[in-house]
């Protein structure tokens, strides 16, 4: 099994049109990569038996319900983010089985994608990726993009 070092991760952007995203797990993370999604669609469905203060102000469909694989018929894309290790291995698994690209929150070695640190402003999205290593210099980094970007339009008017 690879480790975070020397993981590969291809800088892509995905056509989620139309696609069934899946979010599992109702807690901190979840909740987390829920916002962050919710910039790009208004199409997802979360599971969990329970849930964070704040989803239901997200415009995702909410199942409070315990993880079974059915759950994941038909998903183009999971985030699994129970905070348990041990399911989420289990969730990846089923993943895999099934043809569905996941992610395992805050555990880079068994994702199949890693979010970047992202800005975007209508139809301009800038990503900064470290390869799931260093995410800190990777949000500061794009902190310094919004700097220049917003610096740049105030030159503009």
């Amino acid at each position: 099994m690879n480790t975070d070092n020397n993981l590969i991760f291809l800088p892509v952007s995905l056509n989620i049109t139309g696609k069934k995203i899946v979010i599992i797990g109702g807690g901190k993370v979840g909740m987390h990569k829920a916002t962050i999604l919710s910039r790009f669609t208004k199409e997802a469905t979360v599971f969990s038996p329970d849930f964070r203060e704040g989803f239901r102000a997200l415009p995702f469909t909410l199942i409070q319900k315990k993880y079974e694989k059915e759950d994941l018929r038909g998903v183009f894309l999971a985030y699994i983010c129970t905070e348990n290790e041990v399911l989420n291995r289990q969730i990846k698994q089923d993943a895999q089985e099934l043809g569905v690209l996941a992610s395992v929150c805050d555990n880079p070695a068994l994702c199949d994608i890693a979010s970047p640190a992202i800005y975007r402003e209508g139809a301009i999205c800038i990503s900064v990726s470290s390869n799931a290593t260093d995410v800190r210099r990777s949000l500061r980094i794009r902190d310094r993009i919004i700097e220049w970007v917003q610096i740049d339009k105030e030159s503009l008017k």
